[in-house]
């Protein structure tokens, strides 16, 4: 139900659960929610369609080793400015079956879907588990009370399990989105016309909240 003491917002974000930055940034959004009605549009994304759902070591990321020493540094401090623990980041999975099962779960409302998405975020960054494995998904989808039947649909798709180029049609329309606003990365906030993209301060987010609503 709608809240009458705060004002409605609308805003957009294009995410993905395998990105840590996309992560700090969702922690950062419940910062809106205590000033503003606070409606969010999750645009999914898959950032790495290429890799395994067993997961491979992030050594095999294009990063060079001062490269990636240098963000996970930059990461855990953001971390900790958020209160928050991380796992170690040693492996990156495919996030494939987690965004259509989040995305098929967005048809029961926000009671079961923010429990949800939250569940997926923690297992992945506070406790290390491999997102990208079905018997993981069904675990946390059980933990959340989502239907067997919602897990079917979100996984009947004939890419859920498909090559890397082929996008399933229920995350098809974020990809277009994202590209027809020139969206270069996760994740991307956007306010209406106003995008801000990558790390952004929870001051900045509502500064941008602020102008948006008038």
């Amino acid at each position: 139900m709608p809240n009458p003491q705060k004002p409605e917002l609308k805003i957009s974000v294009i995410s993905d659960y395998i990105c840590p930055f996309c992560f700090i940034g969702h922690k950062r959004l419940a910062a809106l929610r205590d000033h503003y009605d606070l409606k969010i549009n999750w645009c999914f994304v898959e950032i790495h369609p290429e890799t395994p759902a067993e997961g491979h070591d992030v050594t095999l990321l294009n990063y060079d080793e001062d490269q990636w020493n240098l963000m996970m540094k930059n990461l855990h401090q953001l971390a900790r400015e958020e209160n928050l623990t991380l796992s170690p980041q040693t492996i990156i999975t495919n996030s494939r079956k987690a965004l259509l099962l989040a995305e098929a779960s967005k048809a029961l409302g926000a009671d079961y879907f923010y429990p949800l998405h939250e569940r997926i975020f923690d297992a992945c960054f506070l406790e290390g588990l491999n997102i990208g494995k079905e018997e993981v998904l069904r675990q946390l989808a059980a933990d959340c009370h989502i239907p067997d039947a919602i897990i079917e649909t979100a996984w009947s798709d004939p890419f859920t399990r498909g090559h890397e180029d082929n996008t399933p049609a229920a995350l098809l329309p974020y990809l277009q989105y994202a590209g027809a606003i020139q969206a270069r990365s996760v994740p991307t906030f956007i306010f209406d016309k106003n995008i801000l993209t990558g790390v952004v301060s929870t001051d900045n987010l509502l500064k941008a909240a602020k102008n948006m609503s008038g």
